[in-house]
């Protein structure tokens, strides 16, 4: 069996699966299916949106499924006329026994995490928000429990002290698209490793988790360490978006999403939530152990914007503090 004959159904929603099947269409791969999620209405307009998966297999003339639900008849038979040798599955949603075992060679997924770690819906926030150095991506075959299959092949990236969720994403994007190739390649061979996920684990390693992340899981508590804060605004940024509140003495309170930020360790007496401030060029917040510079951030109701713009706009920021109640 060559590239040509495999026949491949591809699954997958956002931007981060767009690269992978990019890939895979680019490189004269045999993709006789994409499925995606439903066009849905969006934004203030309630205007239909495709994703972009669906975009991008649209544009190359590839047969389109868009399910309601997955064990629906009319689709099982469409998948099923497809006759796959090989379903590959990025970002997308889970799926029953009936779909993932339908292909001979089965489902394979590419997660974005150096699985056992980072198991769940929000693998990049979590690496970035936990302050670790690296991270990767997994492809390894579909079994019953979410994201615990056999491990077929990883590769790691480094995260720098500053990388937001968009960069490492990004970088994994690219990454994954690479590995995707890899792994169908090595199907094809009938070569590939498929390890069991417990086998990576050193003795008394506790696996780091990544789940739904909602919104009070981005509220920036002040009385937090420098660098926590800082990991935590980069690793939900440039979505869901760190928050946090100003309040003054007339009780006054603006919520303030922070995109961007530098961490300066310092030792300092202020009560944190401290503003310090020249009122023009910058704005530092008092936490434990040194300061949050922030960089960007969107003040509700108006537009995302750099500091020196939010200063310019906003009188008397000297006197508000940012609040550190929970």
């Amino acid at each position: 069996m060559d590239k040509s004959s495999l026949r491949i159904v591809y699954m997958g929603t956002p931007d981060f699966a767009v690269e992978p099947l990019k890939k895979l269409v680019e490189s004269n791969y045999n993709i006789v299916g994409v499925v995606t999620n439903p066009d849905k209405p969006a934004g203030r307009g309630q205007k239909i949106k495709e994703s972009a998966v669906k975009k991008y297999a649209a544009g190359k003339n590839l047969k389109i499924l868009q399910p309601e639900k997955f064990r629906n008849d009319f689709f099982l038979n469409e998948l099923q006329n497809l006759n796959a040798d090989l379903q590959i599955v990025v970002a997308f949603k889970m799926l029953p026994e009936v779909v993932w075992n339908m292909p001979r060679l089965g489902t394979f997924n590419l997660h974005a995490s150096l699985l056992p770690h980072y198991r769940g819906a929000a693998p990049i926030n979590w690496a970035i928000i936990n302050g670790d150095k690296k991270t990767g991506v997994t492809t390894f075959f579909l079994k019953h429990d979410i994201d615990t299959g056999n491990i077929i092949f990883q590769d790691e990236i480094e995260i720098n002290e500053n990388d937001n969720a968009g960069i490492v994403h990004d970088k994994l994007m690219h990454k994954g698209a690479e590995l995707v190739v890899k792994t169908v390649d090595a199907i094809i061979k009938g070569d590939y490793p498929q390890i069991k996920q417990e086998e990576l684990l050193s003795p008394g390693t506790e696996i780091k988790h990544a789940p739904k992340i909602f919104k009070n899981d981005c509220k920036i508590d002040w009385n937090s360490d420098v660098d926590s804060i800082h990991n935590l605004i980069r690793g939900l940024s440039p979505y869901p978006a760190s928050w946090t509140e100003l309040h003054n003495s007339s009780n006054e309170t603006i919520q303030i999403k922070i995109y961007a930020s530098e961490k300066e360790h310092a030792n300092h007496n202020l009560p944190c939530g401290e503003i310090v401030t020249d009122e023009k060029n910058f704005l530092k917040v008092a936490a434990h152990k040194g300061y949050i510079h922030i960089i960007e951030l969107q003040q509700a109701g108006k537009k995302r914007m750099n500091v020196k713009d939010f200063l310019r706009g906003f009188s008397g920021i000297k006197e508000y503090t940012f609040s550190t109640k929970s």
